[in-house]
């Protein structure tokens, strides 16, 4: 079983957790995680793309001149794609790009996404993390004290309103549940800060 140093907010260490084998001690599956990354940010497409094909493109009701007699190219609408102003053919149009991966695959990405953390020595175990009031500065001397730098992703066993908003202004620390951890925050973010009941619940939903 994997085992990493456990601190207080203090930042000093008050002991080990182990940490669940088939959650955060498998070989990490890079393809998995590709394929997970790919999926949720093409989830994030709006999607909202759109031309005007020739019939929703204003003019263009009258033929231009008569089939035969004039020496030039029939034409049926001054609208038709070859037109400058005219529809657009092939266009993009609004559409969802989101799909779904298997349930086995997507929990294969969160374990190794997870497992990847351990073996890079970027998981940081907290005893407990609790906040008397929402404030900011809490959460910095908290980091300050852990040595974390960079981009840091903190997880919670359950939602806690204190936690969340003080680290609402940092711009480079987000705040997340067990159940709402995801493999693009976990790849985008340097540090996991985990709480040892977070790390116990993720070992029994994940395993």
């Amino acid at each position: 079983m994997p085992k990493v140093a456990l601190f207080n907010q203090g930042g000093s260490q008050v002991g080990d957790l182990e940490l669940n084998d088939t959650v955060f001690g498998i070989e990490p599956n890079t393809h998995v995680l590709h394929e997970a990354v790919v999926m949720q940010r093409a989830s994030l497409r709006q999607g909202t793309h759109d031309v005007k094909n020739r019939s929703e493109v204003r003019g263009g009701g009258r033929k231009p001149w008569r089939q035969k007699g004039t020496g030039r190219a029939r034409q049926g609408s001054i609208r038709s794609p070859q037109w400058v102003g005219g529809g657009t053919v092939f266009g993009p149009t609004p559409r969802s790009y989101s799909y779904k991966l298997p349930k086995k695959v997507r929990r294969l990405a969160l374990r190794s996404a997870l497992s990847s953390k351990v073996k890079e020595d970027s998981l940081v175990a907290l005893e407990s993390l609790s906040f008397d009031a929402p404030k900011t500065k809490e959460v910095v001397s908290m980091l300050a004290a852990l040595n974390v730098e960079g981009k840091a992703l903190i997880v919670t066993a359950d939602q806690d309103e204190v936690i969340a908003r003080s680290a609402n202004n940092l711009q480079n620390v987000k705040v997340l549940t067990v159940s709402e951890v995801n493999v693009l925050d976990l790849l985008t973010h340097d540090k996991l800060i985990l709480t040892k009941e977070a790390a116990e619940k993720a070992g029994e939903v994940l395993a």
